[in-house]
């Protein structure tokens, strides 16, 4: 099979920046890493088509009236991320369809392969964007199509930049009907494989999500003559919400985390007047996931209240918990075995466009050991030759033995 290593080296080189590895949605960048991609499915016998948000997919055909395994990952990038996260699971599947169009092989099911254009949501801060899409066309988009990037530009303008037509984002949608199954090979993105020595793993669930963007307003006034007790300081009341955050994810053996921080209209010698932040809370079920966020919210209502702020949150992203079906688990660890390898079951904490498609759709993952210590979505991230090699095995014999349920 090709070296999918060395075909994600190529990829990384489709970068928005020079100086690192970011590739967002609809950039010069991301459109030569879909047309890159493409040819490769092309390659590997498989007929191509781009949908309506920019997403690539790749298709095998199977027996008559068999129903579709569908496979894949995302091609976007958060900003200054590593070079196998998302693509990984996508360059698999490809190299296994062009093992079984070598051998001269059909798959028992038919068989495709979903490059997604925007899991990350970096650009926009559009998570999940093109998979959700896939399922609910205009109706996951249309509301964000006047949201602007860094640079000002809008999400519809971009889209007509790349040739795609918000007009036409319902065509994006499927009917899940026609699907079996939804299978998703992806890096770990931690260290619990490295640990127990492990290359291959079986997911056996993934940890929801809420995202908020917090703003706290305060009074601005001249850095040497307000008085301390006297000041409203947002900047202040957003450090202690944001320790607020820790404190109450490690108390409930959860995870929270404040990404992005930024003063506005911040000089050095005036008090800040407003701040906003953000906010990732994330849980393996809901239940606790939503206690959590109920929790943080009230602590930054009290400490706005006692400091004499204004705090404002408002969710911009939520997504269920999702387990993997067991009779996908069971069907992955044996295509490791098969493969020589030992399969270890373990959650995920990070999200994956596997979510999105267990809303319609069985749906399992298989899990790739990083090196360097487990680190993701950082230039450090990395994948061992050996590793790949044993993923596509495993991949291949999972294709080749597929019983859908």
């Amino acid at each position: 099979m090709h070296d999918v290593l060395s075909r994600a080296a190529a990829l990384a080189k489709h970068s928005d920046s020079s100086r690192n590895y970011t590739r967002t949605y609809l950039t010069p960048a991301h459109q030569a890493a879909a047309r890159h991609i493409a040819a490769w499915m092309r390659e590997a016998g498989m007929s191509v088509r781009v949908d309506a948000m920019g997403s690539v997919i790749g298709r095998l055909e199977g027996p008559p009236g068999a129903k579709t395994l569908l496979m894949g990952s995302h091609f976007d990038s958060v900003r200054d991320g590593g070079k196998y996260d998302g693509v990984l699971g996508i360059l698999l599947p490809i190299a296994v369809a062009d093992e079984l169009q070598r051998c001269g092989e059909r798959p028992p099911v038919a068989f495709e392969v979903a490059a997604f254009a925007d899991e990350e949501g970096a650009r926009f801060q559009t998570s999940f964007l093109a998979s959700r899409a896939m399922l609910n066309g205009a109706e996951s988009v249309r509301p964000l199509l006047d949201r602007r990037d860094a640079d000002g530009i809008s999400f519809a303008d971009a889209m007509h930049a790349a040739g795609l037509d918000p007009a036409r984002i319902d065509e994006a949608r499927i009917d899940a009907s026609n699907l079996c199954a939804y299978l998703e090979v992806h890096i770990e993105q931690g260290p619990v494989l490295l640990d127990r020595g492990a290359p291959l793993g079986v997911v056996t669930s993934i940890a929801g999500g809420s995202r908020h963007l917090v703003t706290v307003r305060g009074e601005a006034g001249h850095a040497g003559t307000v008085p301390m007790p006297m000041r409203h300081d947002a900047m202040v009341a957003a450090a202690e919400m944001v320790l607020a955050v820790e404190d109450c994810a490690a108390r409930a053996k959860l995870v929270g985390t404040v990404g992005i921080v930024q003063v506005k209209n911040g000089t050095g010698n005036v008090i800040a007047g407003e701040v906003e932040f953000t906010v990732d809370l994330r849980a393996p079920d809901d239940l606790r996931r939503r206690a959590l966020e109920r929790d943080v919210l009230g602590r930054f209502d009290a400490i706005a209240s006692r400091r004499g702020v204004r705090v404002e949150a408002v969710k911009r992203h939520e997504v269920s918990a999702a387990p993997c079906a067991p009779w996908l688990q069971d069907q992955v660890a044996a295509s490791i075995t098969a493969a020589g390898a030992e399969p270890l079951r373990l959650p995920s904490g990070a999200g994956h466009d596997a979510m999105i498609l267990a809303e319609v759709v069985d749906v399992g993952m298989m899990f790739v050991r990083c090196g360097a210590g487990g680190v993701s979505h950082n230039p450090a991230e990395t994948v061992s030759g050996e590793d790949a090699a044993l993923a596509a095995r495993a991949l291949l014999a999972f294709v080749r033995n597929f019983k859908p349920r």
